[in-house]
């Protein structure tokens, strides 16, 4: 079984409300020997969707997404579930059990809001010290699902800070519905764009067996 945890973007896609919309634009036009051709214009934000945050979103001197290694992107995951909380604490984290995973996703109640077609506020994110017992335990990419993994209306977006200062990447925009909790194989690989600060992602999980 393969789940594939990317939301399909869409003109209608919620995004979050200070990012640009995204327009996806089919244009046509006849060839010499009468073959049509279409063409989309793609005009999207880094962080549409699914998508990763490099350490230079937030950090100047922070790796940007051509600098993170794919070996970081590919590899063993666990899929954890911490349902019916408005925010994922320190205490959450420590009763998880588990010290050599370097890549930790998070399933929430999030998971259900991507079925409303509209952007949800009280989303549930991951508390910064709880952030920071997973850069203790070597975690090398975190992810959760929902458009962030600090709390919404974040001034100081403190969780951003302990992961990226600490090269941990985070994935955001996961939907981990139909995802059973456990050891997964992951592969997220992002478009191969130079000099930026993320880009939308595309996440595909195979349980382990």
């Amino acid at each position: 079984m393969i789940y594939d945890v990317s939301i399909p973007i869409t003109n209608d896609i919620p995004v979050w409300p200070s990012d640009p919309p995204v327009k996806l634009t089919s244009q046509t036009k006849q060839s010499e020997d009468n073959h049509r051709i279409r063409v989309t214009n793609i005009e999207m934000g880094s962080h549409t969707g699914t998508h990763i945050d490099a350490p230079w979103h937030f950090i100047d001197a922070g790796r940007q997404l051509n600098e993170i290694p794919l070996a970081t992107l590919i590899g063993t995951a666990v899929v954890v579930e911490v349902a019916g909380v408005r925010s994922i604490t320190k205490r959450n984290v420590e009763r998880l059990g588990f010290d050599s995973v370097e890549r930790i996703l998070f399933k929430t109640d999030n998971s259900e809001h991507w079925t409303d077609g509209r952007f949800y506020e009280d989303f549930t994110y991951l508390e910064p010290d709880a952030a920071q017992v997973l850069v203790d335990r070597g975690a090398k990419l975190v992810g959760i699902d929902y458009l962030s993994i600090d709390a919404f209306r974040s001034k100081q977006h403190p969780t951003h800070l302990v992961l990226l200062e600490n090269n941990v990447v985070i994935l955001e925009g996961l939907n981990l519905a139909n995802v059973p909790p456990g050891l997964h194989h992951m592969v997220a690989l992002p478009l191969n764009l130079q000099d930026v600060d993320g880009a939308p992602i595309r996440v595909i999980l195979q349980p382990s067996t």
